[in-house]
């Protein structure tokens, strides 16, 4: 759309107004990209090609290793007691398993992890790891405006910009960074125009978050407050008619939305398109963290913008490798205007020192393998029907919150699914609001049919345990 693309470049001008400013007081932050030879052959260089990566279609041996875990004993015991971990007892526990005196673990199948793909046992992504340790050692030199931006992170930069259908990529060492540097660099515009601290209402950019944002998300717009160039605005969980009425109602000019496309607590998904259209009347700029959604949807794994086609209404988008990717990291997918101002006051991007060659090997052969293996994306949808059918429960993606009300009745139901050979987790607060403690379950590429049907029938039979327990019924989310 024309009007789409005006908007865009709109943000694009406050950003390109401001940079000369930077550079003017001498902030301005450059990359220093370098290339790095292979060990023992001098000027010789890797260069990183999609086409070398084996993939394989169906699941594999070695994917369902991806599934299982080995409970220590002691640790085992505790959940089935419904002991809360002490900080004494967990030392102890901690000392008896460094010792190597735990002898005996408990096999369970893993129902509370992020590594959604199953990618985390994948021998190309092991193997594309190993050989980047082998040729380049394992340390990271350096930040990356110092010395440790090399070929491989400019490699894997190019590839998740792809994905996210974006001009440019930033690579940061976790999803938090990546959230904390870009509130932050949104917050600083203001006042690098303004040359002020304290602009006018009507000067500040107005942001404004969905009330379940995640944390790194709401850690970043503080950050963003505190530099005084922002005014923020918190709309209802996934309420549209909200966000509308209060941008409808917001004077100023610069207008930002920030949302979580699939929510990790609750499993259900920002309205995407809905958001999409509110931008096209309002003008506003919209920023997406895609951390549950990138790999898992979309045709080619670039997540809930490409799952609902809104890839070129989403002006950023924020990802992390910790989890689909099963690696370790996080980016910030953007225009090349924008990536040259985040590197210049993203703070958490410029004091952080750079992830180290072999993991960013590996987060590369990880984004390959992801968009080419896509029979996982199917298994993964295929799991969740099967959950559906088993428990009539609506299911929307592949976290599925259980919610029991009680934080101690929840820790019950909880060891029943470890005693059934299940590795759930019981989840209070602060990490969800009072009297919404819960089960969060997460549905994966690699565990099978009879796995979801066993879990199914322990998630029936605890609705009706609940209801008679406690007032606050079992609710299952997930549903939008």
């Amino acid at each position: 759309m024309e009007s789409m693309g005006k908007m865009k470049s709109s943000w694009d001008l406050y950003v390109e107004e401001a940079l000369p400013k930077l550079e003017s007081r001498r902030t301005f932050a450059p990359l220093r990209p370098m290339n790095v030879s292979i060990a023992g052959q001098e000027g010789a260089q890797t260069n990183l090609d999609e086409d070398e990566y084996e993939t394989y279609q169906g699941i594999q041996p070695w994917d369902r290793l991806a599934s299982q875990i080995k409970l220590p004993q002691t640790f085992y015991q505790r959940l089935m007691d419904g002991l809360e971990l002490t900080s004494k007892n967990e030392r102890e526990e901690h000392e008896i398993i460094s010792s190597n005196q735990e002898k005996q673990f408990k096999n369970l199948t893993l129902f509370a992890g992020n590594d959604f793909l199953g990618l985390s046992r994948h021998p190309t992504i092991a193997k594309a790891m190993a050989k980047a340790a082998m040729e380049q050692g394992t340390g990271p030199r350096g930040s990356p405006l110092i010395c440790g931006y090399t070929n491989y992170h400019m490699a894997l930069e190019s590839v998740l910009a792809n994905l996210k259908k974006k001009e440019a990529c930033l690579v940061f060492t976790s999803g938090f960074a990546a959230n904390m540097a870009l509130m932050a660099a949104i917050g600083s515009i203001v006042p690098v125009q303004t040359g002020s601290t304290r602009p006018t209402k009507e000067e500040k950019v107005a942001i404004f978050s969905d009330a379940l944002n995640h944390a790194s998300i709401v850690d970043g717009l503080r950050l963003a407050e505190h530099q005084g160039g922002v005014e923020l605005f918190v709309y209802k969980h996934c309420d549209m008619s909200h966000l509308d009425a209060r941008l409808t109602k917001c004077k100023n000019k610069k207008k930002v939305v920030v949302t979580d496309s699939l929510f990790s607590m609750d499993g259900d998904m920002a309205p995407m398109v809905e958001l999409a259209q509110l931008r096209n009347k309002h003008g506003f700029f919209w920023v997406v963290d895609d951390a549950h959604g990138t790999f898992v949807w979309g045709k080619n794994g670039g997540g809930l913008a490409e799952e609902f086609n809104c890839e070129y209404d989403v002006d950023i988008c924020v990802g992390t490798l910790s989890k689909a990717a099963s690696s370790l990291g996080g980016f910030i997918a953007c225009s090349k205007i924008w990536k040259q101002w985040i590197q210049s006051k993203g703070r958490s991007f410029i004091y952080s020192t750079i992830a180290p060659i072999p993991l960013v090997a590996a987060s590369y052969a990880s984004v390959v393998v992801a968009r080419k293996e896509s029979w996982r994306r199917r298994e993964i949808r295929n799991r969740m029907k099967e959950f559906h059918a088993l428990t009539g429960i609506p299911v929307k993606s592949q976290i599925v919150s259980v919610i029991i009300g009680d934080i101690m009745e929840a820790i019950k139901v909880n060891q029943e699914f470890v005693q059934s050979g299940f590795y759930c987790v019981a989840v209070g607060p602060p990490a969800v609001p009072p009297n919404t403690a819960r089960i969060r379950l997460t549905l994966t590429a690699v565990q099978t049919t009879e796995d979801i049907k066993r879990i199914a029938a322990i998630v029936s039979k605890n609705m009706g345990f609940v209801d008679c327990l406690s007032s606050n019924k079992m609710i299952m989310l997930g549903n939008g």
